[in-house]
């Protein structure tokens, strides 16, 4: 993020306006328990953040107005299942402020994005309630016996089109017999995309993470469908699919856990490109994107360390 003449708070602002368009999207598709994961995330990131504070003495209502953790309890809320059980968010969330954060002294200080790191230890720990969406639109009364486990879910849940593409195709299937398209995920990808343009247009994020990631994608989407077209995900399936937009334009660009050189930044962005493919193509989970993102974390300092602009007009 580059936009010097905004305060913390006001980027973290644009950033979640900017959310908007995709998070309809996703009311619109999966219904009220988005509204309600997100709600559930932002209480338990300003409560948990206000009481690690001040067991560290540190000022709590400062920290605490600058936004970052509203927006990492955003970003982790729109990442889960909508029908995902109350505790799945709360206990996600915390993880992510408590170990992605505070332990490392609080905003600037941690090195990896916080949110996902929350979807990680999630996605790790509770595998069954973190790849289980609802099959079709829940009213406000079924989102809330799910979400507070006053129901179950079994009738009313399966795996999103990418999980469910990915296991066809582990299983012998072959492109051509199954269905890729998936108006839900697309419609949300786009409006992340017109959200992550609204960011570059404002300044709040630099142009080279979202452009490296999409061409990492594209480059490896290429390289492995040259193998067998009929067997590896289309090129065009994995930018409408999962949540490549959404990690391109909003959890990529993380300033504090990103590189911070303009080649840094592209070989940052496009090496998370390749490993969304990747783990999406041999890995285990359904997307790829939280451990993508983590793994170019840990190789941030060498990046920073070997792509550093040479200072000119010194003796």
């Amino acid at each position: 993020m580059h936009n010097a003449g905004l305060s913390t708070n006001q980027i973290m602002r644009q950033v979640i306006y900017a959310l908007a368009l995709g998070v309809s999207a996703s009311y619109v598709f999966f219904g009220f328990g988005v509204i309600i994961q997100i709600l559930l995330g932002m209480v338990s990131a300003l409560t948990v953040e206000a009481l690690f504070l001040a067991l560290r003495g540190r000022p709590v209502l400062e920290s605490i107005s600058d936004g970052s953790a509203v927006l990492t309890a955003i970003l982790l809320a729109i990442s889960i299942p909508s029908i995902a059980p109350w505790w799945v968010v709360v206990t996600g969330v915390a993880f992510a402020v408590i170990f992605g954060k505070q332990l490392y002294g609080g905003l600037g200080n941690n090195p990896f994005n916080p949110a996902m790191l929350g979807y990680a230890f999630l996605l790790i720990s509770y595998p069954l309630q973190m790849t289980t969406w609802p099959v079709d639109y829940l009213s406000f009364s079924q989102v809330v016996d799910v979400v507070f486990n006053l129901l179950h879910f079994d009738g009313i849940s399966g795996a999103t089109r990418l999980d469910d593409v990915k296991t066809s195709l582990s299983l012998g299937s072959d492109i051509a017999t199954l269905q890729l398209q998936s108006i839900s995920q697309a419609w949300i990808n786009i409006g992340f995309l017109v959200g992550g343009v609204y960011l570059l247009a404002r300044k709040i994020i630099f142009w080279h993470i979202p452009a490296a990631v999409l061409s990492g994608i594209l480059a490896m989407a290429l390289v492995i469908s040259m193998f067998d077209s009929q067997t590896y995900l289309p090129v065009q399936n994995h930018f409408l699919l999962g949540g490549t937009m959404l990690s391109a334009f909003f959890i990529a660009t993380d300033p504090v856990s990103a590189s911070t050189t303009p080649k840094g930044r592209l070989i940052y962005g496009f090496l998370i490109g390749v490993l969304i493919v990747v783990i999406r193509t041999y890995g285990g989970y359904p997307d790829g994107i939280a451990f993508a993102v983590l793994l170019m974390n840990m190789a941030v300092p060498l990046i920073d360390h070997y792509t550093q602009p040479k200072v000119f007009g010194r003796s």
